[in-house]
C-alpha cells in the first residue's frame, strides 16, 4: 500500500440494525473531529467506511461486492475501512482477500479509527478487532447534532447464545454502559435536537447498573431517570429478550407517559421444540402470558416481533404453530426472515436443513399473515388523534412524515417543521403507513 494524501471527505455506509446506525453516527462524529467533511450526496469520498452487519445471508460477499464497485476503473480509489460485525468475524481474512482495504476495525474498537487512518495515510494497513467496550464509549466525542429521533446504545453483547446467532461472537459478552454516562449523553442529545430517544442493545432489557446514589437498578430505573430530562418528549427501547423482561419494566409501561406504547419482543418461532433447538429460554405459552402482562399494564400497546422460518428440522406442523402464534398476538408490525446458516454457530451444522423452496413458501405465508395484521392495526387507528413527531420531508411537495406513539409512519401536509410534535388526526390506513390531517 502506497502513501496517500490525508482524506478531505468521508462517507460512512451503515448496514443492518439500529445499533449499526448508532455506531455509524459516532464514527461520522469522530471523523468530523479530525477535520474531515462528509461527502456531498452523489459525490465520491476520499474515505469510505463500510459499517457492516453479519446477520444476513452472504453478508461478507456483499461487502466485497461493494468494495469492487468503489474501486473498479478508478485511478485514485478511496481509502476503504471495513467496520462492524463482518470485520469482527473475518478480521485479517478481509485484508487477504482485498488489497483495496486499508483498515479493518471491529464494532468495539472503532474509537481507534483515527489512529488507524493516520497509519493508512502513511501506507500501513491495520486490523483491530479487540473488544474494550468501556474504553470505546469513553473515547467517543460528545454529541454535537441529532435528528428529532435519536439512538442511544446502553448495552452491547449477548450471553444467550441462540444457536442461529453470531452476536455473542461478533459483539462479545453482555456489558452495560454506566448510568451517569447514559444520562449525560441523553441530555446532550436533547440539547442538540433530539425529542425522542430509542435505547439500544443486543439485549437491551439486560441493562443493569447503579444510579447516582449508588443504588442497583435495571432498565426500568434508567428509563425513569431519563424521563426526568425536561425537553425529552419520548422514550423507546429495542431489542429485548423475553427472559429479561421484569416486573419493574412491565410497570414502567403503565405509569411513565414518556415511554411510548410500543414493544418489540422477538419470539422467533411458535413451536416449543423449535424454540428449544434455537436455545430460546421461553415457550410459546410463556411468551403469550408475558405479552398479556404488558397489555394489562398498557392496553393500547403495539407489539412487534422477529420470526425465523425454516430453522433446521422445522416441520410443516411446527411452522403452522408459528402461524397460530401470529394469529394469537396480532402484531402491529414484525420482521421475518428465512433461516440462513451463520458460520461458527451450532445451527449451521444441524441435521434437517430445510430446502430453500420450502422456506420461500413458508415465508410468503408468514408475511401475508403479518401484513394482514399490520393493516388491521393501522385500520383500527383511523379516527384517532395523536401526537406525531415530524422527522423528515415526504416525497411530495409540502408533505411531512413522522412517527405516531405506536411507531407507525404518518404522512400529512400542513404548517409544521421537522422536529415538531404536532396533533394529527389519522384518516387513512395503508399497509405500512397512515395518512393524517394536521389538527
Amino acid at each position: 500500500m502506497r502513501k496517500t494524501a490525508p482524506p478531505k471527505t468521508y462517507r460512512v455506509e451503515s448496514f443492518g440494525c439500529q445499533m449499526n446506525v448508532y455506531d455509524g453516527e459516532r464514527m461520522e462524529e469522530m471523523l468530523s473531529e479530525q477535520g474531515i467533511s462528509a461527502a456531498a450526496a452523489g459525490e465520491d469520498a476520499d474515505l469510505v467506511v463500510l459499517n457492516t452487519c453479519h446477520i444476513r445471508e452472504k453478508a461478507s460477499e456483499k461487502v466485497y461486492s461493494r468494495i469492487g464497485r468503489l474501486t473498479k476503473g478508478k485511478d485514485n480509489p478511496p481509502l476503504i475501512a471495513v467496520a462492524g460485525c463482518v470485520a469482527q468475524a473475518e478480521g485479517e481474512e478481509i485484508m487477504a482477500r482485498s488489497d483495496a482495504v486499508s483498515m479493518v476495525v471491529g464494532p468495539q474498537a472503532y474509537h481507534r479509527l483515527p489512529a488507524m487512518l493516520e497509519r493508512a495515510v502513511d501506507g500501513q494497513r491495520s486490523t483491530d478487532t479487540d473488544m474494550p467496550a468501556d474504553a470505546k464509549f469513553a473515547a467517543l466525542p460528545r454529541r454535537r447534532k441529532s435528528a428529532p429521533s435519536a439512538f442511544l446504545t446502553i448495552q452491547e453483547g449477548c450471553d444467550k447464545f441462540c444457536t442461529y446467532c453470531v452476536v455473542p461472537y461478533t459483539r462479545g459478552a453482555e456489558i452495560s454502559r454506566p448510568y451517569s454516562a447514559l444520562v449525560d449523553e441523553a441530555k446532550k442529545l436533547v440539547e442538540v435536537g433530539a425529542k425522542e430517544i430509542t435505547l439500544l442493545g443486543q439485549n437491551v432489557s439486560a441493562w443493569a447498573g447503579e444510579d447516582d446514589k449508588g443504588r442497583a437498578i435495571g432498565m426500568a430505573g434508567l428509563i425513569r431517570a431519563l424521563a426526568e430530562v425536561p425537553e425529552l418528549a419520548r422514550l423507546r427501547y429495542m431489542t429485548s429478550h423475553p427472559a429479561d423482561m421484569d416486573d419493574a419494566l412491565i410497570e414502567a409501561h403503565g405509569d411513565i407517559a414518556k415511554l411510548m406504547p410500543f414493544l418489540h419482543l422477538p419470539v422467533q418461532a411458535g413451536n416449543d421444540r423449535v424454540l428449544r433447538a434455537m436455545n430460546r429460554s421461553h415457550t410459546a405459552e410463556s411468551y403469550l402470558k408475558l405479552l398479556d402482562r404488558f397489555r394489562a399494564a398498557r392496553p393500547d400497546l403495539a407489539l412487534s416481533g422477529d420470526f425465523i422460518v425454516g430453522f433446521p428440522g422445522e416441520t410443516d406442523a411446527e411452522f403452522e404453530d408459528t402461524l397460530k402464534m401470529v394469529d394469537a398476538v396480532g402484531y402491529a408490525q414484525a420482521y421475518s426472515f428465512k433461516y440462513s446458516p451463520r458460520p461458527g454457530t451450532p445451527a449451521a451444522t444441524m441435521d434437517g436443513q430445510v430446502a430453500p423452496e420450502v422456506m420461500d413458501e413458508r415465508l410468503q405465508r408468514l408475511q401475508a399473515s403479518l401484513s394482514r395484521d399490520q393493516l388491521a392495526f393501522n385500520a383500527a387507528s383511523v379516527g384517532k388523534t395523536c401526537q406525531v413527531l415530524v422527522d423528515r420531508q415526504g416525497k411530495y411537495l409540502g408533505q411531512l412524515l413522522g412517527k405516531s406513539p405506536w411507531l407507525q409512519s404518518v404522512h400529512f401536509t400542513g404548517d409544521a417543521s421537522i422536529g415538531d410534535l404536532v396533533n394529527v388526526e389519522l384518516v387513512e390506513a395503508l399497509g405500512s403507513s397512515l395518512g393524517g390531517r394536521l389538527v
